[in-house]
């Protein structure tokens, strides 16, 4: 008869085959090792063999032999640190609406501020009260890598809300800052939803947004 030991042996391809996503936490790892009496050995072998690369202390990833598809950073930033969705300059940067290709993944966070350096890159958040963390977020991607975003009126309500530096007192405050400094498509900025702009707007109740509302709904009357 085979020890209980060896028949207790789990390899990395039995969890592979046991989970659908390529992402995984703690908790799932745990559903595999129940046989072990020191379960994080076993953990510690697959991170040294390279069968599972931590991203954080109870987040993994399965390593490169092992994952089914291209790791999504988006869905990470939402798994890092939570609840948070992707915003600021790396969803300015997704929606095109900046020059820069942004590497650092910037997140809004009803938490505390924070900031990770992970295998797979840099991940920020910012903190954001209740009131003003739900309206304009969306959700982006397909299947087990679906993530929250801000919807781009929301992306670029953030930016503005967030930049301390940025203190307008009128209205042509904004074309130095969203052309100049942020250096935003015109193009892009002419497609927003000004609905939703007001509808963001009146969450945040803030001077500053009320005034970014005003700034882009009268460019878009002396556009048309």
């Amino acid at each position: 008869m085979m020890p209980h030991c060896l028949r207790a042996m789990t390899t990395i391809m039995d969890i592979r085959e046991g989970v659908r996503s390529d992402v995984l936490d703690y908790q799932q790892l745990m559903t595999f090792l129940t046989g072990y009496a020191k379960p994080r050995d076993r953990i510690s072998a697959f991170l040294a063999d390279g069968s599972l690369v931590r991203v954080r202390k109870g987040l993994y990833v399965f390593g490169d032999r092992y994952r089914r598809a291209l790791v999504s950073r988006e869905l990470l930033a939402n798994l890092i640190y939570g609840p948070s969705y992707i915003s600021l300059d790396y969803a300015l940067s997704i929606y095109g609406m900046i020059p820069e290709r942004v590497t650092e993944v910037t997140c809004m966070t009803s938490g505390e501020k924070r900031r990770f350096v992970t295998p797979f890159g840099v991940f920020s958040y910012r903190p954001l009260s209740p009131r003003r963390y739900a309206p304009g977020v969306i959700w982006a991607g397909e299947g087990e890598s679906r993530y929250l975003l801000a919807a781009p009126e929301k992306a670029l309500v953030d930016k503005v809300w967030s930049d301390a530096r940025f203190r307008p007192t009128r209205q042509r405050d904004f074309d130095a800052y969203l052309f100049a400094d942020l250096r935003l498509a015109e193009e892009r900025l002419a497609t927003l939803d000004l609905g939703r702009i007001e509808s963001i707007a009146g969450a945040y109740a803030s001077g500053k947004i009320t005034l970014l509302a005003r700034c882009l709904a009268k460019r878009s009357r002396r556009e048309t």
